[in-house]
């Protein structure tokens, strides 16, 4: 099993779940957060456009899912064909348990 986190500047997240969706990958974290990255965000005109603004921090989305191993391809090529920017991180999973049923591994996801 493998985590996949996707940090997304833009909001992609409905086109991209409903492509994992074909894929039968179902449980989605997805999260709206504020983060920076090297490049600054874009600048915001206030004052009817005589002062110039820019933050420190833009907001992104993030999407994490845990997935088998034979489907990280797949996933991936998913995700690519469905948003122009992100950046995408790959995780092994030692474990994973289920409490409620005692399931372990793979039957868990």
């Amino acid at each position: 099993m493998i985590k996949i986190e996707v940090v997304l500047p833009h909001n992609d997240v409905m086109a991209i779940s409903e492509a994992l969706k074909t894929l039968d990958i179902g449980g989605l974290t997805v999260t709206k957060m504020r983060g920076r990255g090297k490049n600054p965000g874009p600048e915001i005109h206030a004052s009817k456009g005589t002062e110039v603004f820019i933050p420190q921090f833009s907001d992104k989305y993030v999407i994490q899912m845990i997935v088998p191993e034979i489907k990280e391809e797949q996933v991936i090529n998913a995700i690519k064909q469905n948003t122009k920017v992100a950046k995408i991180f790959i995780s092994p999973i030692l474990r994973a348990i289920d409490v409620p049923s005692g399931k372990e591994g793979e039957d868990v996801i």
